[in-house]
């Protein structure tokens, strides 16, 4: 039998960057294999074009060897190399029916995490052995929680098929839009994503979410004509010069009447010296709206000032997208049957009708979409996980006790929709007092 908490204490302490998940992914198909589950992984589950953001050659193959000096499988992860590190898990029924999906990701954060002795993976001896990277956002707690559901679902006698998606590179919202491409949605019926924490309590549940916002983040190169400075300031091109002129006025663009917006440069960098007129200038924006369609507008307009910018300069320009989500509209009749399995759950003291509120961004959106566009339905639901600090800090931790939760709600919910008794989601109420949509 799994520990999970003994699971989720290793996949702590190797914390893995999107599309670098090896050894991540290597215990996941190590895993499912041996629970019996038909596994999908490497480039049979990811489409290589579709990834957004993968990183450089030589980190993917730092990261490569490191994840086999960290004991990952080298016969799984061989069919990793260059960032195919989506995996699949496929377990049929006695007889066929609906297909249910979970996903789940797996991926950490560029953060260093805090060796504070208050801190429980510090205190407990679990901490980040990768320095610089940290599970800051509980992916290893998705991750493990997939596990122990992949465990408890070999018990259960059902019709139909289950799948288990475990997806790379969720942060920067770069990794699901790639098995959506690569059809690994396209067979299934109701999707259960899911978050933990998210500022809920260990112990209350939410079966859907709203807030989510869509965006898309742009990397963006400016060329120019490198000079000396102060001999020929006239003959150099300054890359750095149209880079801050996109950037205040990016950050000049007005609000939308159409839907909430949001807009960020996180990122400035160029030149090398101050005596040279800097030849090259990177940018990182981001793009938000509550609309898809303002956000593709909110976009179109900062590749106008990118545009300008540069011609402004006389430089060259390249822009690469390198993440994008969508908005999260979530199917009630889900959003009630998780619910129901969360209310049975021991521990789960409190499950509101309301939804609950994020805006944030999540790239699951991409397969809630392709989900819902086929006929099926989908909700993103957010399990809670007290902690001692946000998401996204050094701090950040979670309260255990929500993994098991999270394993019987998600157990509870594929035995209440493929149990032979299970009744049909289509005739399940489609709205209910006090759940906005």
């Amino acid at each position: 039998m799994l520990d999970i908490i003994e699971m989720r204490r290793d996949l702590h302490q190797h914390p893995e960057l999107g599309f670098t998940e090896f050894r991540t992914a290597s215990k996941v198909v190590e895993t499912l294999q041996a629970l019996g589950y038909e596994v999908i992984y490497g480039q049979d589950a990811i489409d290589g074009p579709s990834r957004r953001g993968l990183p450089s050659e030589a980190v993917l193959e730092a990261a490569y060897e490191r994840a086999l000096a960290h004991d990952a499988n080298p016969d799984i992860v061989k069919a990793m190399k260059g960032g195919y590190t989506g995996v699949v898990g496929i377990l049929r029924g006695q007889q066929p029916g609906r297909t249910l999906a979970f996903r789940f990701d797996m991926d950490a954060l560029p953060i260093t995490e805090s060796t504070d002795q208050e801190h429980m993976p510090q205190a407990g001896g679990f901490i980040s052995q990768f320095v610089g990277n940290m599970h800051a956002c509980a992916h290893d707690g998705h991750t493990t929680i997939g596990l122990g559901v992949a465990e408890a679902l070999t018990k259960l006698d059902f019709h139909g098929t289950i799948k288990l998606i475990f997806q790379p590179a969720e942060e920067g919202v770069r990794g699901a839009y790639a098995m959506v491409e690569k059809g690994m949605l396209d067979d299934v019926d109701y999707l259960y994503c899911a978050h933990l924490g998210c500022d809920v309590p260990t112990g209350q549940v939410h079966g859907g979410t709203r807030g989510y916002l869509a965006t898309t983040k742009l990397a963006v190169h400016f060329h120019g004509v490198a000079s000396h400075a102060g001999a020929d300031p006239e003959k150099g091109r300054n890359a750095l010069l149209g880079a801050a002129t996109a950037l205040l006025n990016i950050h000049a663009l007005p609000r939308f009447s159409s839907g909430d917006t949001r807009i960020n440069v996180g990122l400035l960098e160029g030149g090398t010296a101050a005596n040279i007129i800097a030849e090259h200038a990177r940018m990182i924006v981001e793009t938000r709206s509550e609309s898809e369609e303002t956000n593709a507008e909110l976009e179109q307009r900062v590749r106008r000032i990118v545009e300008h910018s540069a011609g402004m300069h006389e430089l060259t320009y390249e822009i690469e997208v390198t993440g994008a989500a969508i908005p999260i509209t979530c199917d009630v009749e889900l959003v009630e049957l998780a619910n129901a399995s969360a209310r049975e759950v021991e521990g789960v003291h409190t499950v509101p009708d309301e939804y609950a509120y994020s805006t944030g961004s999540e790239d699951a959106s991409y397969m809630i979409r392709r989900v819902q566009e086929r006929g099926g339905k989908a909700t993103y639901m957010i399990i809670g996980a007290s902690n001692p600090a946000p998401h996204h800090h050094p701090r950040f931790d979670i309260e255990e006790d929500s993994l098991r939760i999270g394993v019987e709600v998600f157990s509870g919910i594929a035995k209440r929709m493929l149990s032979d008794h299970a009744v049909p989601v289509s005739v399940l109420p489609s709205s209910k007092a006090g759940i906005e949509d």
